[in-house]
């Protein structure tokens, strides 16, 4: 895949059932120990080394950000355009959740 591709959180929530799916949470610190999906990994600027050493880059990955715009690039997050910084990175298959974590919360 040479672009990370944008999902509804109807079709993310059931990817997420599978449980065969990383979930990244890209939210400042405060927002993610407040509330998370279970199981999310909470990607910063400073857990991304280890993110990339420790996952394989065949399994799916889901972003999820606030609103669902600084997960794919359309404003600046914790880590800039992070959807698509992932698929350069060389993982496989990459989801943007449009909508984020608020929409997410209303599923």
């Amino acid at each position: 895949m040479d672009n990370f591709q944008l999902i509804t959180v109807e079709q993310a929530y059931k990817l997420w059932q599978t449980g065969d799916i990383i979930i990244v949470d890209i939210r400042d610190p405060e927002s993610f120990h407040s509330a998370h999906i279970k199981g999310a990994y909470h990607l910063t600027n400073e857990t991304l080394n280890n993110f990339i050493k420790q996952k394989d880059f065949d399994s799916p990955v889901m972003i999820m950000c606030y609103h669902g715009y600084s997960s794919h690039g359309a404003a600046r997050s914790t880590i800039l355009h992070a959807a698509q910084y992932l698929v350069n990175m060389g993982f496989e298959t990459v989801y943007s959740i449009n909508g984020g974590f608020k929409a997410w919360l209303r599923e």
